[in-house]
């Protein structure tokens, strides 16, 4: 490791111990030793401080400190806004690579001059990111001829981002190693595991090919659809470190002025952007992992197509008279995939959500893996049926005049439901997370009074009409089921009768209430780490199909955590 390397690993291992032992003093110390005040008081300028702090850091370092800012960005759901709102910024702001440095990388790459490579290169960048830059360019005549396109988007790795890369993963590791060993962190995640997910999402993030084939695959996913537009790739003019892709700049999503000047309604773009976004959760398993409004376009038609999503569940075209538009994505080195057991967990859980069905969604949550099926739970289910009937169906309108004592007295009573229950978050499970969480913000961004649940019961209504044909079979490997335990009950009971009669059938109630009285004593020291984890995989849960309410779940995990850790260590 290059002197440079090992300063910077340095770095980034000062800043994260510096923050966990003031996190550690103001969080643990001074609550325990009755100052909690202080500890409500300074929490707000802290977290702020600390925001501000990584800022600087994640700029002046760049590489994979960027990526993790922007993950912490999009993390409404679980940081508090002094956070969220001060690394908004670490979207766009990163500072370009000198071109003669993006032009020597690219030749080497390409095996020839760009001169020859290109007709024309833009040497200003149209985007500088964390581990690549991209700049406008046009093919060559002979090879505009073969791909039928001329202008194009050429993306270049930062050069020695491989190494610096290999540098943030380290101390990145050893972070999370420190972080195993706090209670408060492993018992609600696995951050070694963490790190990982992410280090293999990252080195995926940096080889262009994967990129490439991705966005080969997510084309192939849409491609009788008229809603969605994927750019196409150059293949001859595309390596590991460079990738050359069809130009396909259009309105930024968010832009609502632009998008108005161009006939567009925005709040006509939330629900079909929401519903594209559903399909490739619920329907594909295959989603763009990183949807911020800088990797989505809305790209204007031509006169006389149709307009986007007409006819799909859960979209809403444009007024009459509109301009017709589609969605176009860009952008694809973050993408998660959703295994097909837990893409059905998925859908009943929309299903249930959307029909208000708190039994059926804990039946999710335990299909999904999100809640092991040994977790009892009647309470639980009784507590959703209670937050469906006073939130259901309310938009983000009507969530702001919520009383935030209510929110916050019904997160206290819900904790104390849930508290043993236990909770886990399944593999890919962040990623679905970042994708609903950027989801809910664009929508809301395009639409103020956005209302979630207009776009998720339609949606859930098309997922029965299409599981329909499923309950059949359903049904009857429930009957096989069934009929197995109905043919092996006689033998089974003869044999237990027959233990009987011979006397060796034991009973050990003592040792029983022994291992029983253990275990109480055991839950009595961990129940405050499983009430924080319970209560922030609830909201997560519950953060698909109603941003608004998981966020407020989530951060009232924090009030319960502090009662039950104290009343934990007095149960020793």
């Amino acid at each position: 490791m290059s002197a440079l390397a090992r300063a910077r690993y340095r770095r980034i291992l000062r800043f994260a111990g510096w923050n966990l032992a003031v996190t550690w003093w103001y969080e643990l110390v001074l609550p325990r030793i009755g100052l909690n005040r202080i500890t409500e008081r300074t929490r707000a300028r802290r977290m702020q401080r600390f925001a501000r702090r990584f800022h600087v850091l994640a700029v002046e370092l760049g590489g994979l400190m960027i990526k993790v800012g922007q993950f912490m960005s999009s993390r409404l759901d679980v940081l508090p806004p002094e956070i969220t709102k001060e690394l908004e910024g670490l979207q766009d702001e990163v500072p370009p690579v000198p071109f003669a440095e993006i032009r020597a990388l690219a030749e080497a790459e390409l095996g020839m001059p760009l001169a020859r490579a290109f007709a024309w290169v833009d040497e200003h960048p149209v985007a500088a990111a964390s581990l690549g830059q991209a700049h406008r360019a046009r093919l060559a005549p002979n090879d505009a001829a073969d791909t039928g396109l001329e202008a194009v988007v050429l993306k270049v790795q930062r050069p020695g981002i491989d190494q610096i890369v290999e540098v943030d993963l380290a101390a990145l590791r050893r972070v999370g190693g420190w972080l195993s060993h706090v209670r408060l962190v492993y018992s609600r995640v696995d951050a070694p595991a963490l790190v990982e997910e992410f280090a293999l999402t990252s080195l995926e993030e940096i080889d262009y090919l994967h990129e490439a084939a991705s966005s080969v695959r997510f084309a192939a996913d849409f491609a009788d659809d008229p809603r969605v537009g994927v750019p196409e790739i150059v293949w001859e003019r595309t390596t590991r470190r460079v990738l050359t892709l069809e130009d396909v700049t259009a309105i930024k999503i968010t832009d609502a002025d632009a998008l108005r000047a161009a006939g567009i309604d925005p709040a006509s773009v939330a629900p079909v952007f929401a519903a594209v976004m559903f399909d490739q959760l619920f329907t594909n398993g295959f989603f763009h992992a990183d949807p911020h409004p800088g990797n989505i376009f809305v790209t204007p038609l031509p006169a006389g197509a149709s307009p986007a999503g007409a006819g799909e569940p859960g979209a809403v075209p444009d007024a009459a008279g509109a301009r017709p538009w589609k969605l176009t994505f860009i952008d694809f080195g973050m993408m998660g995939e959703v295994g097909a057991a837990t893409r059905g967990g998925l859908r009943k859980m929309l299903i249930a959500a959307a029909s208000r069905d708190g039994k059926g969604l804990v039946a999710a949550a335990q299909e999904l893996g999100v809640l092991l099926q040994t977790a009892e739970t009647a309470e639980l289910e009784r507590a959703l049926t209670q937050l469906f009937a006073r939130f259901g169906g309310m938009g983000f309108a009507e969530l702001r005049e919520v009383d935030p004592r209510e929110f916050r007295d019904f997160g206290e009573q819900f904790g104390h439901v849930v508290r043993s229950l236990p909770f886990q978050l399944p593999e890919n499970f962040l990623l679905i997370i970042r994708a609903m969480s950027l989801t809910s913000g664009v929508c809301s961004a395009l639409d103020p009074g956005f209302n979630l649940w207009n776009s998720v019961e339609p949606y859930a209504q098309q997922l029965i009409r299409d599981e329909g044909g499923n309950v059949v079979q359903d049904l009857g490997k429930q009957a096989l089921e069934n009929l197995g335990i109905a043919w092996r009950l006689p033998k089974r009971l003869d044999a237990l009768v027959t233990r009987v009669d011979e006397g060796s059938l034991a009973v050990t109630s003592p040792a029983l209430e022994r291992r029983v009285a253990r275990l109480e004593r055991s839950i009595g020291r961990v129940v405050s780490a499983l009430l924080f984890g319970a209560l922030l995989v609830a909201g997560a849960v519950l953060h698909a199909s109603d941003a608004v309410f998981g966020t407020v779940l989530m951060i009232a995990s924090a009030l319960p955590l502090l009662h039950a850790l104290f009343s934990g260590r007095r149960a020793r």
